[in-house]
């Protein structure tokens, strides 16, 4: 199904033409910030979802408990599409892009010519090549659709396997207790978010996610799917047990859709590689997202991030390049994942940290990490602890020295601590 949102009497100038590839939650806040910067071209905004740009984050929370859907979390109102004059396009998938003739071929047969172009293509679920993968049943998290047959799957006397221990395979672990449905979680690696988190932090959150009657096997390596009627029904470890279950959810990461500014030449290093304006190796081309693989200067070294801050930054970026603004300041990157009762916030990245301070005793009244080369904040990780989390992000950015004995002393204030 292709919908479009096209206001033909806009009074846009056709000759500076912004295509943007990709309606996720960069595209969308691109084409709503050129407009926002005063940019009076036209813009093309295409989508291969049914639904305009959205919220995703509440895919694996609010939307599997049945709290939100397509209209709650749309990024804006239909009508501002029109209103803005921005061209929507959804259902279409963009199949070339014509360098030399600023021309995107769609898979509708539509070709739209740019001036400049933003690719915010973002990245798939990364899948399993083990027998099986494919019954019924078996399913990922990207999107509206995929969180909408996860739903149909849960519920009372049904068991949902998440095979990955990631931040994503426990959000979707807690919506599936609060739905009554019994949960196992397979991790290959020997502890939860072994990739991405600390120690610590995985020990509370599988103790957490126990409390709450999920149950884990850990070190546990999927070798395939057994499935009946064409249905899964189990999932198969190395060790040659079968894990029994009437639906699976793989969550074991990501991998940017670049493959278009691939066969287009741009420059390609484990995601589109962009400078601090968002533009890639082609000065005409923008790249926004999950898809690109940009400077990090508080770390000094290029990075892939998925994140919707992220996604916000490259927006503004891009946006402010394309309509002459100054750049926007840069800011520390930071996520977060909400489980139960739990809000964790995550500030920075632990690159070349050498040791970490826990702040509080480790429960969900309110603890944190902090990681540290040195006496300098790299990274902080905070369970339900707001003012260690804004402090922790405002010290990786300044990159100023902390007194790491106030820093650990959850009597001493976050504004004292950061005050040196």
């Amino acid at each position: 199904m292709t919908a479009s949102t096209t206001n033909t009497d806009t009074g846009a100038d056709p000759s500076d033409a912004v295509v943007i590839i990709g309606a996720g939650h960069a595209g969308g806040t691109a084409a709503a910030m050129l407009r926002q910067y005063g940019f009076a071209g036209s813009i093309s905004l295409i989508g291969e979802e049914p639904l305009p740009p959205y919220q995703r984050p509440p895919l694996s929370k609010a939307w599997l408990k049945g709290e939100a859907d397509g209209d709650s979390l749309a990024l804006r109102a239909p009508e501002f599409y029109v209103e803005q004059a921005i061209d929507l396009r959804l259902g279409v998938v963009a199949d070339a892009i014509d360098r030399e003739g600023r021309q995107v071929r769609l898979s509708d047969g539509a070709t739209l010519s740019w001036s400049r172009l933003i690719l915010a293509t973002g990245a798939r679920a990364r899948t399993l090549d083990v027998p099986g993968a494919d019954l019924d049943g078996v399913h990922v998290l990207r999107t509206a659709a995929d969180a909408e047959a996860i739903k149909a799957s849960l519920g009372p006397g049904r068991t949902l396997a998440v095979v990955g221990g990631g931040y994503v395979g426990l959000e979707v672990a807690a919506s599936a207790r609060a739905l009554g449905s019994e949960v196992v979680v397979l991790e290959r690696e020997a502890r939860l978010l072994a990739r991405v988190a600390c120690g610590v932090l995985s020990d509370f959150f599988q103790t957490y996610h126990q409390a709450n009657g999920v149950r884990f096997e850990l070190a546990a390596d999927v070798t395939g799917f057994t499935g009946q009627g064409g249905r899964v029904a189990g999932v198969v470890l190395a060790d040659g047990r079968t894990v029994a279950c009437d639906a699976v959810v793989v969550g074991v990461g990501a991998i940017p859709n670049d493959a278009l500014a691939h066969d287009a030449g741009l420059t390609i290093d484990g995601g589109i590689v962009v400078d601090l304006q968002a533009r890639t190796s082609d000065p005409a081309i923008f790249a926004i997202g999950d898809v690109t693989r940009r400077p990090m200067p508080i770390y000094d070294r290029m990075f892939r991030m998925e994140s919707v801050p992220n996604a916000l930054e490259q927006a503004k970026q891009a946006a402010a390049a394309i309509t002459g603004r100054p750049a926007p300041a840069g800011e520390t990157p930071w996520q977060w994942s909400d489980q139960y009762d739990l809000k964790l916030q995550i500030a920075g990245y632990p690159f070349d940290a050498d040791r970490i301070v826990v702040r509080g005793v480790p429960s969900s009244t309110g603890f944190a990490v902090f990681h540290l080369k040195g006496d300098t904040v790299h990274a902080v990780e905070a369970i339900n602890a707001p003012p260690e989390f804004m402090m922790g992000k405002k010290l990786i950015g300044e990159r100023r020295a902390v007194d790491v004995a106030k820093l650990a002393d959850k009597a001493v204030s976050m504004k004292e601590v950061g005050i040196g």
